[in-house]
């Protein structure tokens, strides 16, 4: 069945008459659907122009904009398959993307171009380059001016006659276990999340605005802010600026969002910024928060502070979207809620036989939305997708009212004493002292054996000690079993993350 992505989510709404509705607010002032469409049709122009066909990848590394969103439309408008990567990377980072996509087309700005110069003078795979918001006369060869053949495109442009079952975008996974993978969806995949999260779940209004907290790149902060709401013909928010505390309650003062998209890190952070506590969030309706599980101590000092209510749920790239999630009036705080409408979601164990309620097992997924396969990477495939099922490495239980809880990841676990533990059991026990803001547990070695060392981050005004790192062990022992206490306590400023806000524990075993 003949189905583009950009003409239903985009194009429909000036067809029926909702041009002139907000499709995207920025501080420079808001874009109508009908603006949108027409800069997507520009985009789309250009791309063609530059010579990309259908099924070719596009990789996108811009800031937040209303051109970001105009250029992810395009890309699936002319059949392009869209990917995208972080504005922060290192030139390093920039080679690995463009080899792995094997891009026709990167699309760029100032603050990542010169990494990707590097990258290709290096020896990295060569696309043309579209530099957004660079002087024509500063680029190079083999190097476009976005904005020059922008000023010359028109504003219509057919959809490319493209199938519900054209490949159409890659997601990657957040490379916090190894170098990011492409999950390759199809061209109906994003529709079938709308419907099942976004409304499902969200019940997205047509006046809700959407404030999200991760940048677009990341695919659960796209989809929340130009997908979701462009559903129903609501509005999203971007802003190029780096997140931070004091810019997310600008924002929203701002513009007064219903929605706010969140991390478990950046509500930690907002509740301690000076002041924070006095905001007015009343605007919100709801917060969502994804990325990691959301510790309930932090959920209940949130709903105590702000008054918002936070729907905490687990998706990841393989199967799209978020496909277990709490909901607005049956909230249970420190579980990931309960599947999304179209999952099935299982609790296994090694030989994925579903387990009983409250018996931890690998979390399986049965989602309309499963990507076809992992890009270039059969065995990794082989290992994690069965047609419609997911099978991933999420460690879980549920209860017998089908609310699941994240207990760990299952590469992760550690042997310690000849007992396998869990790290993330140990954090979600040393998070109940009122002095932890956060915390990781990783394994060591000791003379051959495994123990567990806790990197610990004090709230503001807590000075670390080691009195107090006894302390914590001494808490943490009184809650678990007992040889799942960490054996070292060390004392951090920041934990290290992935660009999408996940911990990294990668670097923490490197440090």
């Amino acid at each position: 069945m003949n189905f583009n992505l950009c003409s239903w989510f985009v194009d429909r709404h000036v067809e029926e008459g909702r041009g002139d509705r907000t499709a995207l607010i920025t501080d420079t002032g808001d874009c109508t659907y009908a603006e949108l469409a027409a800069l997507t049709n520009r985009v789309g122009h250009v791309l063609l122009e530059l010579g990309v066909h259908p099924e070719q990848r596009v990789l996108i590394a811009i800031g937040d904009g209303v051109e970001f969103v105009a250029t992810w439309y395009a890309a699936l408008k002319i059949g392009a398959v869209t990917a995208e990567a972080y504005t922060f990377l290192s030139a390093k980072d920039y080679a690995y993307y463009l080899g792995y996509t094997r891009a026709a087309v990167a699309v760029l700005d100032g603050s990542t171009l010169p990494a990707f110069r590097e990258a290709i003078a290096a020896g990295a795979h060569a696309p043309r380059l579209l530099v957004l918001g660079v002087p024509a006369d500063e680029l190079r060869d083999g190097e476009a001016s976005f904005d020059a053949l922008l000023a010359d495109a028109p504003d219509e442009l057919a959809a490319a006659k493209t199938d519900e079952d054209a490949i159409a975008v890659w997601k990657f996974t957040t490379g916090s276990t190894g170098e990011p993978k492409a999950c390759v969806h199809r061209m109906v995949t994003p529709r079938l999340s709308f419907e099942s999260y976004g409304q499902g779940v969200l019940e997205i209004q047509p006046d809700d605005r959407v404030l999200p907290i991760p940048k677009l790149f990341f695919g659960y902060a796209r989809d929340m802010t130009a997908l979701f709401p462009f559903g129903v013909g609501a509005a999203g928010i971007v802003y190029a600026e780096r997140t931070t505390p004091a810019l997310v309650f600008e924002l929203i003062d701002r513009h007064r969002p219903t929605i706010l998209v969140q991390v478990p890190t950046m509500m930690r952070a907002m509740l301690d910024h000076p002041g924070g506590a006095k905001r007015d969030l009343s605007c919100l309706r709801l917060c969502t928060s994804a990325g990691e599980a959301l510790p309930r101590e932090l959920y209940d000092e949130w709903r105590a502070t702000f008054a918002v209510e936070v729907l905490d749920g687990i998706g990841s790239s393989e199967a799209y979207h978020i496909f277990i999630s709490n909901r607005l009036g049956a909230v249970r705080p420190g579980t990931a809620g309960i599947a999304v409408p179209g999952y099935r979601a299982r609790v296994v164990d090694e030989q994925g036989t579903e387990v009983a309620d409250g018996e931890v097992g690998r979390l399986w997924i049965e989602a309309r939305t499963a990507a076809l396969m992992y890009w270039n990477a059969r065995e990794a495939s082989a290992q994690t997708y069965a047609g419609d099922t997911v099978m991933s490495g999420d460690l879980f239980t549920r209860d017998a009212d089908g609310y699941f809880t994240f207990r760990g990841r299952a590469d992760d676990l550690l042997k310690v004493s000849g007992v396998w533990v869990a790290p993330f059991e140990i954090e979600r026990a040393l998070l109940e002292h009122p002095d932890v803001a956060e915390c990781a547990v990783i394994g060591v070695d000791r003379d051959g054996l495994t123990t567990t060392r806790a990197y610990v981050v004090l709230r503001a005004g807590v000075d670390g000690s080691d009195e107090l790192g006894r302390a914590l062990q001494e808490f943490a022992r009184a809650l678990l079993a007992a040889h799942k206490y960490p054996r070292e306590v060390r004392f951090a400023t920041e934990l290290p993350k992935t660009a999408s806000g996940k911990l990294d524990r990668r670097a923490l075993r490197t440090a």
